[in-house]
């Protein structure tokens, strides 16, 4: 959400620790001194003159304007879901996608080209293959998650080097810094896709990552419950994201920014057992005889298991695995 538009939490988050940002994090309680935070179903909000909303639409007095970009309940998940990363700001959205979408829609422009790999998400490869080049920006597509391969194929011209990590679905690492450090040397940004690991198992912009991006749908919520996702950068980079959302529309409704609160608020409890309950599993099924390899960067028999250890809290809670006899089986 826009600064102009944020309304200050009571309390100091900076001194706390993860699982109360989880908690606390992001929540102005009102005149009611409400214990829960609110969902603020409403499409828009009432001004106590016409000077004061002359004053909001310009930004020169801050608060809400129109639930499309400015919607108290989607302001406490993503003030919530910001300090959790270590982001100055973060902007909500309807879906996952939706904020790959505004992230890049929002940000580029004919004649920009960014750096991706085709292991990842199948509607973020089918975003970057067959609707960016109808605006003019191009998509190098890398060999891999060698840093070496990417550098071969960033020039000036480069905006943004755009990674999963662990990816969807084989579970291959990146490693954070070294990515950083080549978006960097070319005045580019390294995006992140945090979701398999969330905040509470990796930061990637404590490794030097420039923006996050979530799929609020997956771990955030945690229950299958509702559709959302979210990017967390600078306070410039989701002031810009927030001038297209208001044009736009790709919004978070309040129903949705409410479940992905109260998901939160478990978020770290879930993330520890379910990387223990699928290392448990890996292990299992690495000898099992009917499985031919497991991915799982908990395993030491992982490419990236040294990697894991140093970038990462937990190995986390998705793997994969080839059976024997491929389709047949």
């Amino acid at each position: 959400m826009s600064k102009d538009n944020l309304q200050e939490p009571e309390n100091d988050d900076r001194l706390w620790a993860d699982d109360t940002l989880a908690v606390r994090s992001g929540f102005e309680r009102s005149h009611f001194g409400e214990h829960g935070e609110p969902i603020m179903t409403t499409s828009s909000f009432v001004f106590s003159s016409a000077a004061e909303a002359a004053a909001r639409f310009s930004g020169e007095k801050p608060g809400p304007i129109y639930s499309r970009f400015t919607n108290p309940t989607v302001q406490i998940f993503e003030q919530r879901l910001a300090a959790m990363e270590g982001g100055e700001a973060c902007i909500g959205t309807a879906s996952g996608m939706a904020a790959t979408a505004t992230l890049l829609l929002g940000t580029l422009q004919q004649g920009d080209e960014i750096v991706a790999t085709r292991n990842m998400f199948g509607s973020t490869v089918n975003l970057f293959k067959n609707f960016l080049p109808r605006y003019g920006i191009t998509v190098h597509w890398a060999d891999g998650l060698s840093v070496d391969n990417w550098a071969a194929l960033v020039n000036d011209n480069t905006k943004l080097l755009f990674l999963e990590t662990p990816t969807n679905p084989l579970i291959e690492l990146a490693d954070i810094r070294a990515f950083a450090d080549l978006a960097h040397s070319h005045g580019a940004q390294l995006v992140v896709d945090n979701c398999f690991c969330t905040p509470v198992l990796q930061k990637p912009l404590a490794l030097g990552a420039d923006i996050v991006i979530h799929s609020a749908t997956k771990y955030l919520d945690g229950q299958g419950r509702c559709v959302g996702g979210a990017v967390v950068g600078s306070q410039a980079l989701i002031d810009t994201l927030t001038s297209f959302m208001r044009s736009a529309g790709p919004c978070m409704s309040p129903f949705n920014a409410w479940v992905f609160i109260k998901g939160l608020e478990t978020l770290s409890l879930r993330m520890h057992q379910h990387s223990a309950n699928a290392g448990e599993l890996a292990a299992y099924l690495d000898n099992h005889p009917a499985i031919r390899h497991v991915y799982y960067p908990g395993l030491a028999s992982h490419p990236d298991a040294d990697l894991a250890r140093r970038q990462q809290k937990l190995p986390g809670g998705i793997l994969s695995m080839e059976v024997e006899g491929d389709r047949a089986a």
